[in-house]
């Protein structure tokens, strides 16, 4: 009779380590879930971007730098459209100061929403595209600001390297408004 007393006991206890176990890990994996979920409110684009206009020199004026930036100097993301209908990218800066060493990557971008040109899937490398959000561009093509969705990234950009404060300031505004978090942007230096 002991025995049984002591089994029922000990499967109990069994029982309830495991009940405490499983509370213990899926709780944190449900809040994970839970909080995965929770989306952004999406970024808007452009509505077209004529990529023949959109293509050439862009200076970086300011960014939220991905780790390859952090410190970049003189930064310009060039495009070229090739004849595959994918973009030529090259992005150039100088590392630790206005004449440090030039560093050069070249991604290529692929258009992934033909309707309007402002979606861009950018390889760095193979497969993996990073999202690319043309969602700021001025009439004249002399300005820009890509950005991402999930809001880690952007890449305010001119033709020139530098900008008016005015309208620096304007798009810092309208980055505000798309739910960017501006203590994380940095301006890059440009000579000039």
């Amino acid at each position: 009779m002991n025995y049984l007393l002591l089994g029922c006991r000990s499967e109990n206890l069994s029982n309830l380590i495991t009940v405490r176990i499983l509370r213990a890990i899926l709780l944190p994996l449900t809040l994970i879930v839970i909080y995965g979920c929770q989306t952004l409110k999406p970024i808007h684009t452009v509505e077209y971007v004529d990529l023949n206009r959109f293509m050439g020199d862009w200076y970086v004026i300011a960014n939220i730098p991905t780790f390859v930036e952090k410190d970049a100097y003189n930064a310009v993301e060039s495009y070229r459209l090739d004849d595959d209908g994918t973009v030529a990218t090259t992005f150039s800066y100088n590392k630790g100061s206005l004449d440090g060493p030039l560093k050069a990557y070249h991604p290529r971008g692929f258009i992934r929403d033909k309707k309007s040109n402002a979606v861009w899937g950018m390889q760095f490398i193979w497969p993996f595209k990073a999202e690319y959000r043309i969602i700021f561009l001025s009439e004249d093509y002399s300005r820009t600001v890509i950005g991402r969705s999930k809001r880690d990234y952007v890449w305010i950009m001119a033709r020139e390297p530098a900008i008016p404060d005015e309208e620096y300031n304007a798009i810092l505004v309208f980055l505000r408004e798309q739910g960017y978090d501006l203590k994380k942007l940095q301006k890059v230096p440009q000579r000039g």
